[in-house]
């Protein structure tokens, strides 16, 4: 008894010790078990991608995953670092919105290399093998603008595109519009300038096409930051005559269009049903289902009529 009165003092500091990393490990991995997705977006600054993320999390709280979201914020360098990040965690699935098409295809390649299934949720990637594809039908959501701007001029006059060459996405809605515009003759295309996608170099790019073409009548934008910046400077040149048709419908673009400005109508997406078909795709493959190439998600149109 002796002994053990003199020794415990020291031991209890030794046993606490060798108890408390124990603890303390099981602390930094609540989730250890659980399916962890890794997610990359475009932006998390814009509408759609804050609404696309509420899909995602909503899906994957009804199936218990763990989501890692990250966006590499119009940076082509920093999202392919988050792609390796997620490659370094062992995640068991990844989801990207590419900043570029092209250029993210060595980062999805990697992710290849190391057995990671790859699913792109917006924008589709040109390169590296991907599970699935979930999006809007964008070549149909182009298609509706281009018939609403042709209703709006009654078949004639000379349009711009205030585009973003980079992204697949965009593509396929340029490709619906030319498409919907080639069944009018007296409708023409005169020019696609690149917006970047964000709104002070749309204005910039919109400023540059109004200026080398007086007669404009119409332009579509392929994006609300495209819209709203050809609108900001279609009021500078004070041309209102000139339609504008956007695609996203977020709330700037809808109190645009219901102000009745040049701003007359937008594709509307569902970015939310996006997120949650994406969760529910990798689902599908985690159960040993049959995944679809793409799963596309439907789109409309919101013009002032239909906000009343």
């Amino acid at each position: 008894m002796r002994f053990f009165r003199h020794t415990l003092p020291i031991l209890l500091p030794v046993l606490l010790i060798s108890i408390l990393p124990l603890s303390s490990c099981k602390k930094k991995e609540p989730d250890a078990g659980k399916i962890v997705i890794g997610v990359t977006l475009l932006t998390r600054a814009h509408v759609f991608y804050k609404d696309l993320e509420d899909g995602l999390r909503k899906a994957a709280d009804r199936y218990g995953y763990v989501l890692i979201v990250t966006a590499g914020e119009f940076d082509l360098g920093k999202q392919s670092a988050q792609i390796e990040d997620f490659i370094t965690r062992k995640v068991d699935a990844i989801v990207v919105a590419p900043v570029d098409s092209r250029g993210i295809g060595p980062a999805i390649r990697k992710a290849n290399e190391a057995k990671i299934p790859v699913f792109t949720s917006d924008i589709a990637s040109q390169e590296g093998d991907v599970v699935c594809h979930i999006a809007s039908d964008n070549v149909a959501g182009g298609r509706l603008a281009g018939e609403f701007i042709a209703r709006a001029l009654g078949g004639k006059g000379l349009l711009a595109v205030i585009g973003q060459p980079t992204v697949t996405s965009v593509l396929d809605r340029v490709q619906g519009f030319r498409d919907a515009i080639a069944k009018y003759p007296g409708l023409s295309i005169v020019t696609e300038v690149n917006g970047e996608g964000v709104r002070d170099k749309a204005m910039q790019a919109a400023s540059d096409v109004l200026q080398a073409h007086p007669d404009l009548k119409g332009i579509f934008g392929i994006n609300d930051d495209s819209a709203l910046g050809t609108l900001d400077a279609v009021k500078q040149f004070k041309r209102d005559n000139i339609v504008i048709v956007g695609y996203d419908a977020t709330p700037p673009a809808v109190d645009a269009i219901k102000k009745n400005t040049a701003l007359k109508a937008d594709v509307v997406q569902y970015p939310g049903k996006i997120g949650e078909n994406t969760i529910e795709r990798i689902h599908d493959l985690f159960g040993g289902k049959t995944v679809p190439a793409v799963d596309p998600v439907e789109v409309g149109i919101v013009d002032a009529a239909s906000l009343k």
